[in-house]
């Protein structure tokens, strides 16, 4: 309600033909309230002069206005705060309880100004309650606003928390008249003018959000939820979670209703899937959700499914299809082309139902749920859908950057003391890698975390039939923009040892086949230099190769002078950036990419390939030493 049109009279007015009391206990001594509602005849200006003069202070304009218009006002049983008195029962605070030194001892050297005027309130507030559940509603005339207007603070004493700060008497009994009507939402009886138009707007606000003007509808939504109407929450916290999909949202008793169930319920089961929950574990998400109607098997098996990694998003319909191709470019590491096939689709995406708004379902699948950032959030929510109409919005910024130069970003890829490899062949489909390089039985995975895959891989003598000197990394794969197979290792704590065997050759039955391999080195005294391997096949056979270690260059093979590690490798140059001079070689003389964010952030498929070690010879001698999560290996 805008100030113009704000009048104590009509605003109390309202709420008076609205009063429904909630049970027993709501009648005062005469058991008049319950007919009657909760306001009182307006106090006459001589009655509020002489309270006035009684406490030396003038009242702020909303207050003085309530009286004028009701002298006291029953708020509600459930507010804390039930009754506040008129002008001839009000009175000043004085501090009863010793609250100001406690706060005053919280203040610190450098305290914010609403901490000091919080502090001093409780020796000069005006207190309005004459009933509550040790509560007290204070107006502070040392809060003062620009307006005239005292804040009015709420303090529950049972609760042990700070008060609740309202500016202005005013907005303390707008709220109190929300919480009067979000208290009654429930009853099916509880229907008048604000009620409907009330849901009005929550109707208004979906049809905004599906034609993509999601802005337009949040307020409306956020007004709603204030009044408790049905729905609004549900929309409401649909629009939040695209906005932050990484949030935990709850959608109530929508878990329950079919049509909503397989976009909604995995997504409330983001939360404890990943183990961040409270107390009492799964049985505890399990009876909540069982409380809200769903079945406990089916919220069993979608818990285990998103724990394990092999729940699937899968609507039905063109949306369906678009989203079924999106998860298999996705898993290939094309993540960017994913999500245009998402974004080109989302029109198609059709509302089961008036409760859902948005295809939040995307969140949750282990596939997709990644790629959608904030950015994505907003395009989604901004994309009309469900056959509403209303202007697309613009792309944004595709997330994958072009090459290899990414990989000199720790932050972004890995801890700064692993090192990386990568294997790519031409003319591959990744799902023949296994075949090529893995070790016996070698399959791809379904889709996991790359990283997560990588580090817990166990180590030769965790393994049975592996020799220690074996070197079997857990590698990610999938396809370049370019149309490399990739096999990439992105947290390799081996190191690049004098039995090296490069898989470039068997990686080249098909045409050509790189190797890449970047090793850290130690960083304690004495300890090995960082090392850089580069290796070419083509048919089975090595073209060309270099290794640099240090300053030492071995080499072998017509290697290019685009390549020439002499020219890459300059000994004035720190290690970064000979490491990104050869990386851009890499991308503008071969063609290699790889995909940032499936390998850093997404879901690919994964195997485990043959040793990068050959056997020692009879004459040569090896070691292994493992030191926790961290492991050594020629």
């Amino acid at each position: 309600m805008s100030d113009e049109s704000f009048t104590w009279r009509a605003f109390l007015g309202r709420w008076q033909e609205e009063w429904v009391p909630r049970g027993d206990g709501d009648e005062d001594e005469d058991g008049e309230r319950t007919a009657a509602g909760p306001g009182r005849p307006g106090a006459d200006e001589a009655v509020i002069a002489a309270a006035e003069k009684r406490l030396g202070r003038r009242l702020p304009p909303s207050y003085r206005e309530f009286l004028a218009v009701s002298d006291g006002w029953h708020v509600d049983e459930t507010a804390g705060v039930y009754q506040l008195g008129g002008a001839a029962d009000i009175d000043w605070f004085r501090d009863p309880y010793d609250m100001t030194p406690l706060y005053e001892e919280n203040l610190g050297d450098d305290p914010r100004e609403e901490d000091v005027l919080l502090a001093g309130m409780w020796r000069r507030a005006l207190r309005l309650e004459t009933d509550s559940d040790m509560s007290h509603a204070l107006l502070d005339p040392g809060d003062t606003g620009r307006d005239g207007e005292w804040a009015l603070y709420l303090y529950k004493g049972w609760g042990g928390e700070l008060p609740d700060r309202y500016p202005s008497f005013r907005a303390y009994m707008e709220a109190m008249y929300r919480g009067f009507h979000s208290d009654r939402a429930e009853s099916p009886d509880f229907v008048n003018a604000t009620t409907r138009a009330q849901d009005a707007r929550v109707e208004d606000a979906r049809l905004r959000a599906l034609r993509g003007r999601y802005e337009e509808a949040l307020p409306l939504l956020e007004e709603a939820r204030s009044f408790g109407r049905p729905r609004s929450a549900v929309l409401l916290n649909q629009i939040r979670q695209l906005l932050d999909p990484h949030s935990p949202r709850g959608y109530g008793g929508l878990v329950a209703d079919p049509r909503y169930l397989p976009e909604i319920l995995p997504v409330e089961a983001m939360t404890p899937s990943r183990g961040a929950w409270r107390p009492g574990g799964d049985d505890h998400w399990l009876g909540m959700m069982a409380a809200r109607g769903a079945a406990r098997r089916t919220a069993e098996a979608v818990l285990g499914a998103l724990r394990d990694g092999t729940h699937r998003y899968a609507p039905s319909g063109p949306w369906g299809r678009a989203v079924a191709e999106a998860q298999e470019s996705a898993v290939r590491g094309a993540t960017d082309t994913a999500w245009r096939m998402l974004r080109e689709a989302l029109p198609l995406w059709e509302t089961p139902g008036p409760s859902l708004i948005a295809p939040v379902g995307l969140l949750a699948d282990p596939v997709l749920g990644p790629l959608i950032t904030p950015e994505r959030g907003r395009e989604i929510l901004a994309t009309p859908r469900s056959g509403e109409t209303g202007p697309a919005p613009g792309p944004v910024t595709a997330l994958d950057p072009p090459g290899l130069a990414w990989l000199t970003e720790p932050a972004a890829n890995r801890q700064p003391r692993d090192g990386y490899r990568c294997v790519w062949a031409e003319g591959v489909d990744p799902a023949r890698l296994p075949a090529l390089i893995g070790e016996e039985g070698a399959e791809l995975s379904p889709p996991v975390d790359p990283r997560e895959a990588s580090r817990r891989a166990p180590r030769p003598h965790e393994r049975e039939g592996v020799e220690l000197w074996e070197d079997r990394p857990v590698v990610a794969a999938g396809r370049t923009a370019e149309g490399w197979a990739f096999a990439f290792d992105g947290h390799s704590l081996a190191h690049l040892g004098e039995l090296f065997l490069s898989p470039a050759p068997a990686a080249s039955a098909s045409g050509r086949a790189v190797v890449v391999w970047r090793d850290p080195g130690s960083t304690s005294p004495g300890g090995r230099p960082a090392a850089f391997h580069l290796s070419v096949a083509e048919q089975g056979a090595e073209l060309y190769a270099f290794t640099v270690r240090g300053t030492e260059i071995q080499r072998s093979g017509a290697i290019p002078g685009a390549l020439d590690p002499a020219r890459l490798f300059r000994p004035e140059d720190t290690g970064l950036d000979r490491e990104r001079r050869l990386l851009e070689a890499l991308h503008s003389e071969i063609g290699l990419s790889l995909p940032r964010f499936a390998l850093t952030r997404g879901r690919l498929r994964t195997f485990t390939t043959r040793s990068w070690t050959r056997a020692p010879h009879a004459d040569e001698g090896f070691a292994y030493a493992y030191f926790g999560s961290r492991r050594q290996r020629p």
